[in-house]
């Protein structure tokens, strides 16, 4: 696998074949990892991180796991491939903008990714498409037992795994799911939902994660403190408790739209999907928020001539290291635009009338 690979070919959390998949995007379950005997990265030399990457990824051929992964020196990446790893949720903003050895192993499947060095001097994700986060965590769980067959973490007995960051002290598991909520923006309950959310301690993020907005109306879910409660605790109450209740809100949501605004719904699903058919040019930005419009139109079955997956994968392919990487060129923002809708056009322009 090389880089021109990975941004033409289609995410497989981005599938939409998990449980739930017209509301949950994706699901992912995340475990942080330090190793005992080295500082945190605040304090590492440079000689420090270029052991601990050494040692992590022997760990990981070790146990087998690094035979078919895609291995990415980040330190040594050109600027336009790391930001393509941060579109693909492959590694955090942080990951790629910081300095010193790192590096990430992908699976074969980008289901999951091992980066190493970022905040922690291990991160062991694992995504799926929808609800999955059981399977998810089962992946984790695994791979993290057997890299602690081959190294030491740091661990105290009463507080559990040490982490960088105290919230992440305990289990150092970080759960979120990736959620598409266009119905609640566009009744007004939206903030009232997500104010729901951190009342209960919960994290609410945007597209990239910390520090960014929910462009697209696609919203990050996840927990906020992993100390004193177990995975396993963690995960049932996403799964059983939080999630489903976000979902029956919006659910609730499009069916109220339908019921009450369906041609003002209509109007706004079809000006999205007129615009994005027709557009010469269109931001990152405002390509997103049509998408969102667009899926939620196929979701209530408004637009019968384009599936989900198709609305995903250009969630992906617009944003501007895919554009770039697609095209085999470097962009400015005004050609990014140009080419852009042209790709855009392409991939809807299929000869038919929607509805």
């Amino acid at each position: 696998m090389n880089f021109d690979d990975l941004a033409r070919r289609p995410s497989a959390w981005l599938s939409c074949q998990g449980p739930l998949g017209e509301v949950v995007i994706s699901s992912r379950v995340r475990l942080a990892r330090n190793l005992a005997g080295f500082p945190f990265l605040t304090r590492a030399t440079d000689s420090q991180r270029c052991q601990i990457q050494r040692l992590v990824w022997n760990a990981l051929v070790e146990a087998g796991q690094g035979v078919d992964a895609f291995y990415v020196d980040i330190e040594q990446a050109h600027e336009l491939d790391r930001q393509l790893l941060v579109e693909r949720h492959l590694i955090s903003r942080q990951h790629a903008a910081s300095k010193g050895s790192r590096g990430v192993a992908v699976g074969a499947a980008e289901t999951m990714a091992l980066m190493i060095n970022e905040e922690d001097h291990i991160r062991i994700q694992a995504l799926r498409s929808g609800l999955q986060l059981d399977e998810v965590w089962k992946v984790v769980s695994g791979l993290d037992a057997a890299l602690e067959q081959r190294i030491e973490y740091a661990y105290h007995p009463r507080f559990g795994y040490l982490t960088a960051c105290p919230t992440n002290v305990g289990t150092g598991l970080r759960v979120s799911v990736r959620l598409h909520l266009p119905a609640l923006k566009l009744t007004g309950e939206i903030e009232r939902v997500l104010r729901a959310t951190r009342d209960t301690r919960l994290a609410v993020r945007g597209l990239f994660g910390e520090g960014t907005e929910a462009t697209g109306d696609l919203y990050q879910v996840s927990n906020q403190t992993t100390l004193g409660k177990s995975e396993e605790e963690i995960i049932h109450d996403f799964r059983h408790l939080v999630v489903p209740s976000i979902i029956d809100y919006e659910t609730h949501a499009r069916k109220v739209l339908v019921r009450d605004k369906a041609a003002a719904l209509d109007d706004k699903i079809f000006r999205a999907y007129g615009l994005l058919g027709h557009a010469r040019t269109i931001s990152s930005e405002e390509t997103l928020g049509l998408l969102s419009h667009v899926r939620m139109g196929i979701s209530l079955g408004r637009i019968k001539d384009i599936d989900l997956q198709t609305v995903n994968d250009l969630f992906l392919q617009t944003q501007p290291a895919h554009l770039q990487k697609l095209r085999g060129a470097l962009l400015d923002g005004e050609q990014r635009s140009i080419v852009r809708a042209e790709l855009i056009r392409r991939r809807l322009g299929n000869g038919h009338n929607p509805g």
